[in-house]
């Protein structure tokens, strides 16, 4: 097939630039159109009008899958840059919720995900047009997933830094020791929370929990028979054993539902150690960009809501 110019580069528009970088991210075209709700035949024929201006194949074959050339892949950062500026041009208009038509990716893993994520998208689908939200894992969270668009927003109990990453806190949790009241008795004291085996979460990057670094930091060591990658992967093997799991107290509701509680057993320095504040975090790209500033704030109403259930 013939690449070369037969479209004036005029005819470049930002869904364009859009589609091709989610062809890039995801890696496939298939997975690019159901991201971003297009069919398949729309992504290739968009990819099509791409090749045209760019004058190169842009993606190419790879077992099952795609690879970008070596042009797409030094193309990205400079369409990323374009909807930037197309963003910034059209900064100016009024945000009219009843008439947005909202494309979403939110970064968060399994607590902060299911705790804030299912109340917002009923609250803002209530508001708008229409909205497709797509959530994605942070793992341990980086400036360059916000710096380059692969998400909107993140939220996180650890925020990544940068002079240009902005941050707010949405609420404050704290963990407890949870434990099967059917199979033992809380922890009576620090020397039993020691001694007993604990289960913990370990993500899929091997990134531990903010907390077991905090305890591990203070010289406080635990017998860890169990990693999981997600809290919710916790209740299985804690159901009917004489194990610990220390977990955010807001999930007493949720899939730590039918387990007991208490304070973890570290005396004074508990609540230092306890402590899981949450946090959306997004980038200065976006700070006065007005349907995302209406976005921070129905999730800001939403967290306080979770905060107080």
């Amino acid at each position: 097939m013939n690449y070369m110019k037969e479209i004036d580069h005029l005819a470049l528009d930002g869904h364009a630039l859009e589609l091709f970088l989610a062809v890039l991210e995801e890696g496939s075209v298939t997975a690019a159109a159901t991201r971003l709700g297009l069919t398949q035949s729309a992504v290739s024929h968009g990819l099509n009008k791409l090749r045209r201006i760019a004058g190169d194949p842009l993606f190419a074959k790879s077992g099952r899958g795609i690879v970008a050339t070596a042009h797409a892949q030094a193309l990205a950062a400079k369409a990323r840059a374009l909807i930037d500026e197309m963003r910034s041009f059209a900064g100016g208009v009024t945000f009219e919720p009843a008439r947005a038509q909202l494309s979403l990716t939110i970064a968060a893993n399994d607590f902060q995900r299911d705790l804030l994520l299912p109340r917002f998208f009923d609250h803002v689908a209530g508001q708008v047009r229409s909205l497709n939200l797509r959530v994605i894992p942070s793992q341990s969270p980086s400036p360059a997933m916000l710096r380059e668009n692969r998400c909107d927003l993140m939220v996180t109990p650890l925020p990544p830094s940068g002079v240009d990453i902005v941050q707010k806190r949405l609420l404050s949790d704290h963990y407890v020791c949870y434990f099967d009241p059917k199979a033992r008795t809380a922890p009576a004291g620090r020397s039993a929370y020691l001694a007993a085996r604990h289960i913990t979460v370990v993500y899929t990057d091997n990134e531990r929990l903010d907390f077991d670094r905090r305890l591990a930091a203070n010289g406080f060591l635990r017998d860890i028979a169990i990693s999981v990658p997600s809290f919710s992967g916790v209740p299985p093997f804690l159901h009917g054993s004489q194990m610990l799991a220390s977990m955010p107290s807001l999930l007493a509701s949720g899939v730590m539902r039918g387990f007991a509680h208490v304070p973890i057993p570290l005396a004074s320095r508990t609540k230092t150690l306890a402590e899981l504040p949450m946090f959306m975090v997004w980038h200065q790209r976006y700070q006065k960009d007005p349907a995302h500033r209406w976005i921070r704030g129905q999730l800001e109403t939403v967290a306080a809501t979770a905060a107080g259930d």
